[in-house]
């Protein structure tokens, strides 16, 4: 069986890739879109993991002098010859990718951004001993590789206009004006702002863009990329010649992530095609301009697993490569109407919403309405339309980010429910009494005030397992009682057992669903008719406790009704 071609899990280099032979999906038509649709400085905003590195360094390789032509051999790009004569390896390359740009405080982020730009600078070392530079010019060069400590220093002006000046410089050299890219630009303020230096770091953003893209007579053309449309008024006030192509726009709407075909083409190459609606269901269901879009990372993790095991089963892998806090701050800021808004989204309904596709990071908490923007522009979100008004149809993309809201409903409710002990403590009592309009009064309000994750047209069986789930949430709560859930017991599986503090007491649960409120009675006969036709108490008896309290609870939406008895 002939070898197949590695997969480039994890791998941004576009050389890398290349020249070591991985698997690649062809996004060399960027380059034709970007010189076609000119814009002197151009942002690209899309979800993290949608392959804006590898783009962006695949345009390194492309545009920078001494490329590699072999490299786009066979690509898409190297067919319009006439393009490729013209600009291939024709210019000067600054490229920075900021991701790496954090710290707990301005100090320690901005010395990680000195020294990023102190190697990019470095790797023009020929500068140093250039005969078209002055020695005026040379000392300007050798104060962006300074070394103190054996790392590189920057401060004050220097480091405002590094970006301006080392531009010039390699415009003096080649007598060619430069290209900047900049990957991830706004990864610096996101961190600044979770750590409390925001301000600090959009000034020396702004300074160090506004130099080296606004009043910058050296530059050919900057591409930027990041998540978020960060405001002009923030950091690029007054940079007129500025394109943003989001998420929304339809031109480049498949230079950054998979569509359809190049998902089709993936499986077929490593004979995993019977793999194609499961990988839909989980990865697909982004809406970038007019394309269907998945994931490239998920696509290419859950391939490469399958390569090892066909039987293995989907994973979050876009989800689990960083937190998901943006989505617990939506839940915790929830009122109830975004909280009925949320389990529409889970059900699978669309929600309109008028958006801001263009916020601060210090903007993004002060509405439940920026946060919606914001979940939309990071990928937790996507869009099915708009209305006659303007309004987005927003919609959860795919399995994958629905189990992320799913995840974050159950920490949410679990400190919701725990941080009120004393009701929380009266339930317990409750039920080891069966007092049952202490326990219907206390589910019924916790369910009112509690997100559903259930589609409400899913199969009985499924709600069941969302209320079961809800329940159990509850019960586990209890350090004295062993909760127990799906008991083998008599002659089928309880759904839950409780094995009290008192060695002779135990409690059984048995749940339904009803189809209407008028039914939740009903349902109750036929829970506790189950247990008893079944025998589930045998499991408590087995083990000496007959002092045994059984319940049949039956939900309804956001109703349940509840029936015991003392067997």
């Amino acid at each position: 069986m002939a070898e197949k071609t590695k997969l480039p899990v994890g791998i941004d280099s576009f050389e890398k890739l290349r020249r070591e032979g991985f698997y690649y999906v062809d996004k060399t038509k960027l380059i034709e879109q970007i010189l076609t649709n000119w814009g002197e400085a151009n942002l690209f905003t899309r979800p993290r993991r949608f392959g804006k590195t590898l783009n962006m360094s695949m345009l390194c390789s492309f545009f920078e002098y001494g490329a590699d032509k072999t490299l786009f051999d066979g690509l898409y790009i190297s067919k319009n010859q006439k393009l490729c004569d013209e600009y291939m390896g024709k210019f000067p390359v600054i490229f920075l990718t900021l991701k790496g740009v954090d710290g707990l405080t301005y100090e320690s982020a901005a010395h990680r951004f000195a020294q990023l730009i102190g190697r990019e600078a470095d790797r023009f070392h020929f500068l140093e001993n250039s005969n078209q530079l002055t020695d005026s010019e040379k000392g300007r060069y050798r104060s962006l590789i300074t070394l103190r400590d054996g790392q590189y220093f920057l401060e004050g002006e220097n480091f405002a206009s590094a970006l301006q000046v080392l531009s010039e410089l390699l415009y003096k050299h080649y007598g060619q004006k430069v290209i900047i890219l900049i990957d991830e630009y706004d990864v610096p303020l996101d961190k600044a702002f979770q750590n409390g230096y925001y301000r600090e770091m959009v000034e020396l953003i702004r300074a160090m863009f506004g130099s080296a893209l606004k009043t910058n007579p050296y530059l050919q053309f900057a591409v930027l990329t990041g998540c978020l449309r960060i405001s002009k008024e923030s950091i690029f006030t007054g940079l007129n010649n500025f394109k943003v192509l989001s998420i929304i726009d339809t031109r480049f709407d498949e230079q950054f992530g998979f569509t359809n075909e190049e998902v089709k083409q993936l499986l077929k190459s490593y004979d995993l095609e019977s793999h194609f609606e499961e990988t839909k269901e989980w990865y697909d269901g982004y809406r970038f301009g007019n394309a269907d879009i998945y994931c490239p990372w998920d696509v290419v993790n859950h391939v490469d697993m399958l390569c090892a095991d066909p039987k293995a089963r989907p994973q979050s892998y876009w989800i689990n490569t960083s937190g998901n806090g943006l989505v617990k701050r939506f839940i915790d800021k929830a009122n109830k109407t975004t909280r009925d808004e949320i389990e529409r989204l889970i059900a699978g309904e669309a929600i309109e919403k008028m958006l801001r596709l263009e916020l601060t990071y210090d903007e993004i908490d002060n509405s439940i309405e920026n946060l919606w923007s914001v979940l939309f522009t990071t990928g937790y979100l996507t869009q099915a339309g708009m209305t006659e008004e303007g309004a987005y149809k927003l919609v959860i993309p795919n399995r994958e980010v629905r189990d992320v809201y799913k995840f974050q409903i159950q920490e949410w409710f679990r400190e919701t429910i725990f941080s009120n002990t004393e009701q929380l403590t009266a339930f317990w009592n409750a039920v080891e009494e069966g007092r049952i309009e202490v326990i219907e009064k206390y589910l019924n309000r916790t369910l009112s005030n509690s997100i559903s994750v259930f589609d409400t047209k899913a199969p009985e069986k499924e709600k069941e397992n969302s209320y079961h789930t809800f329940l159990v949430g509850l019960l586990v709560g209890n350090a004295d009682w062993l909760v127990r859930s799906n008991v083998e017991a008599g002659e089928g599986f309880a759904d839950i057992v409780v094995e009290t503090e008192d060695p002779d007491a135990g409690i059984i649960f048995e749940l339904k669903c009803s189809k209407d409120a008028k039914g939740l009675e009903n349902a109750c006969q036929r829970a506790m008719e189950q247990i008893k036709d079944r025998r589930y108490t045998e499991y408590l008896k087995n083990d000496g406790r007959d002092d045994i309290l059984i319940y049949g609870i039956a939900f309804y939406k956001k109703r349940c009704k509840v029936v015991v008895e003392k067997i």
